[in-house]
């Protein structure tokens, strides 16, 4: 008969590196350096100066989404590759998140690069500001608009030269205003708004500058995946000639997707968050 200790010992066997999550200092220093096995660090900062660290922008509430962040960005560091077995190490249910109560043994595949990471990482955006933007999406794409699928596209960073490749559907309600997304009040806004035609604009910082923008750059050169319309194809080219990061939600299939340098970097369902 087995033992407990069996499970935790299957858990650990012959893996190729340990990846602790927001670990906090007792956490690390009982495993943060290992003799036989590499240590990657994924956090908000890095107190312990530990050789392999993976910056985290946000404390991600779903450990699935934290996890495949952190494994992405190990992997674009190099401290993992295709084929390697890692444990990792995470808070998932405790009060505090610097205690860790869950391991999980997986195995580093290409195919786990789902985008999460260059989203954040090759953004100028605040991540911050992205994350509040895709709050935005999923729960437009979850809810609607009175019951009715609705189509929303969000541009976030870069505002100005957006905003001069774009021109004016109507009045632009945030003109004279200093309101940013994140605030709930201007979510409410984001959301009625969102039933009327044109982009939103938002800078970097997550100020609102703009809604009811035609996006006018060319389509030329632009790969969108097949059966994808023009909110789409506006997305995917304001991206390849600015540095920002859009953001679509479409009406068709209820599917947030972001573009990101003129591609489709990530694409999720609303009902799975």
């Amino acid at each position: 008969m087995g033992s407990l200790s069996d499970v935790s010992e299957t858990l650990v066997a012959d893996i190729d590196g340990l990846v602790l999550f927001s670990p906090s200092s007792g956490h690390h220093q009982q495993f943060g350096s290992l003799d036989d096995t590499p240590v990657v660090v994924v956090a908000t900062e890095n107190p312990f100066d530990a050789e392999r660290f993976v910056e985290l922008p946000l404390e991600f509430d779903d450990v699935q989404d934290r996890i495949r962040y952190g494994l992405e960005g190990a992997m674009e560091h190099g401290f993992v590759e295709e084929g390697d077995v890692v444990a990792c190490s995470a808070a998932t249910f405790g009060d505090d998140p610097d205690t860790p109560d869950t391991l999980v043994r997986i195995r580093v595949d290409e195919g786990m690069r789902s985008g999460v990471y260059a989203l954040f990482a090759e953004s100028r955006a605040d991540p911050s500001v992205i994350s509040d933007v895709f709050e935005v999406a999923i729960e437009l794409g979850k809810k609607g608009q009175k019951g009715k699928p609705v189509g929303a596209l969000f541009t976030v960073g870069d505002a100005g030269k957006v905003m001069n490749k774009s021109r004016p559907l109507s009045y632009n309600p945030f003109e004279k205003s200093h309101v940013h997304v994140g605030d709930p009040i201007v979510n409410v806004m984001l959301k009625e708004f969102s039933r009327l035609d044109g982009a939103f604009v938002i800078s970097d910082s997550g100020k609102i500058v703009s809604a009811y923008r035609y996006l006018e750059p060319s389509a030329e050169g632009v790969d969108i995946p097949k059966g994808l319309g023009a909110r789409h194809m506006a997305g995917g080219a304001i991206t390849r000639d600015t540095n920002a990061t859009a953001i679509v939600l479409s009406e068709s299939d209820g599917l947030v997707r972001a573009f990101k340098g003129g591609g489709l970097i990530l694409e999720l369902d609303p009902e799975d968050y």
